[in-house]
């Protein structure tokens, strides 16, 4: 369910387009305004709206958010403002071509995905940026991580809650025996059943292995493989099963210790606002006793805390 706060009667997109351009004028820039616009706003919205500056201005108003507003605020907007599949095609371009190679956060969020979601952020990533995403993640990746990433990319998935019993009890016992049951791992069984199934499928073949060999297939997983490749294998399974959960202990991890992870932050905020934010907030709260508002209240600061905790939602 989405955390996205939005005003019960919208102000047309063109008036909202003159205000931001107002905005922008004289010294500085107002951003308290095109955080009270941008903030409640749907992608629908944004998109008319960014259609209708540039109409009126002949200027990207992509590119006038970034010469005006600055630090962590400005990377999360700039985020915003992109439609799901320009937004997660973007974090996956900076994650793979940026100044630090971020493979964590590219594998979250191929990982994370629907296999429509997939398929329009592949379209999205080629018009976007002029390169096939599967090229940049051979370049930049290897090994079995490799090999899941671009099978996971590449191979369709049924996404409804059809599931056959013989077949999952086939395969919890095939990664039993690809796993626990030899010296060594077979990977092969790993990436294959993991790319192949659906997320209900998935689901039903953890509870199976559970019921099968006493044992949870998240702890088999975290015996028997390694590095990113786990990380991918992990990121599948936690998303088929409730990921609410998933990105809650992404965002407690961003915020725990000593500094915050801002990438990590303003991903997972920008990117679940409008699909289940307030299921991770409930998540958050059960897991970590806490509100997830006021820990991103006491993590960040300025205009950034303000546009975070207008996505997010503060605490009533």
């Amino acid at each position: 369910m989405a955390s996205l706060s939005v005003p019960p009667v919208l102000t047309p997109p063109r008036d909202d387009a003159v205000a931001l351009h107002k905005a922008f004028k004289g010294f500085g820039c107002d951003s308290t305004t095109v955080t009270n616009i941008l903030a409640h706003r749907d992608s629908a919205q944004r998109a008319l709206i960014l259609h209708e500056y540039k109409a009126m201005y002949h200027q990207d108003l992509y590119h006038r958010l970034a010469t005006e507003l600055s630090g962590n605020h400005k990377n999360a907007m700039l985020l915003w403002v992109l439609d799901p599949a320009g937004r997660d095609a973007t974090i996956l371009n900076q994650a793979l071509n940026g100044d630090i190679t971020d493979l964590r956060a590219a594998t979250e969020v191929i990982c994370s995905r629907t296999p429509s979601q997939l398929q329009i952020m592949k379209q999205t990533y080629r018009a976007r940026f002029g390169c096939y995403l599967e090229h940049d993640i051979t370049e930049r990746t290897y090994g079995d991580h490799q090999k899941i990433l671009l099978a996971y990319l590449g191979v369709p998935r049924n996404e409804g809650p059809e599931v056959d019993p013989s077949a999952v009890t086939d395969d919890a016992r095939e990664l039993y025996r690809a796993g626990e049951k030899r010296v060594g791992t077979d990977e092969r069984a790993f990436i294959r059943i993991f790319t192949e199934s659906s997320r209900a499928h998935l689901v039903s073949i953890a509870n199976a292995y559970q019921h099968m060999y006493a044992r949870s297939l998240e702890k088999t997983l975290k015996s028997e493989t390694t590095g990113n490749f786990q990380f991918g294998l992990l990121t599948i399974l936690r998303c088929a099963d409730t990921p609410a959960k998933y990105f809650a202990k992404v965002l407690h991890k961003a915020m725990k210790g000593l500094g915050t992870s801002n990438a990590a932050l303003i991903r997972v905020a920008v990117t679940r606002t409008e699909v289940d934010m307030k299921y991770i907030k409930a998540e958050y709260h059960n897991k970590y006793k806490g509100s997830l508002a006021e820990a991103i209240h006491s993590e960040t600061s300025g205009n950034y805390r303000t546009f975070l905790l207008s996505l997010v939602g503060r605490d009533r």
